[in-house]
């Protein structure tokens, strides 16, 4: 399997010249990458909680999906084993719609029989992004009082596996 580009070629947020119909005649793009990400909600679901824990973009960024994914198993890691599987849930409030593409160049031997160079540059899919505005919210996190500690530092774990600084902001119901 190819290895992934590092994530700062793809961290600006561009218009993306990336359409994708349901008719081929007016698709740029032929196929879109499967999304990896596991599930978009965890925990219980069904379940009364009073504080709401939200991570909070400080700066508009793209996010591959490779690294929400990262995100998501480290804070459900976290909180599984810190707060307990009925005492949380976890919803990823972003989804990857943006394709990305690449344009690879042939190296080795002969390569310029069939390298086309920047002549055709649009690119093959190479994976898939998320678009973020600043002050959009990332995770959210409901839990009760008393692990608002656990998940303020789950969040903040999560945190590391994104390419963005972000704040925490923890709401109480009543």
């Amino acid at each position: 399997m190819a290895r992934l580009r590092k994530g700062v070629s793809y961290r600006k947020v561009k218009r993306p010249y990336t359409r994708y119909s349901k008719f081929r005649k007016k698709s740029y793009i032929k196929a879109t990458p499967n999304v990896i990400i596991a599930k978009f909600e965890l925990g219980n679901k069904t379940g009364e909680f009073k504080v709401h824990a939200e991570l909070i973009s400080k700066k508009p960024v793209q996010i591959r999906q490779e690294a929400i994914e990262a995100a998501r198993r480290t804070c459900n890691r976290y909180l599984e084993r810190n707060v307990g599987k009925n005492n949380y849930h976890l919803k990823i409030k972003i989804y990857p719609f943006h394709i990305l593409r690449e344009n690879p160049i042939a190296k080795g031997a002969g390569a310029d029989r069939f390298s086309t160079g920047m002549s055709h540059a649009f690119g093959k899919p190479a994976g898939i992004a998320a678009q973020v505005r600043k002050g959009q919210v990332l995770f959210l996190v409901r839990t009760s009082k008393e692990h608002v500690k656990a998940t303020r530092k789950a969040l903040k774990r999560a945190n590391y596996k994104l390419p963005v600084s972000c704040s925490i902001q923890i709401k109480e119901n009543k």
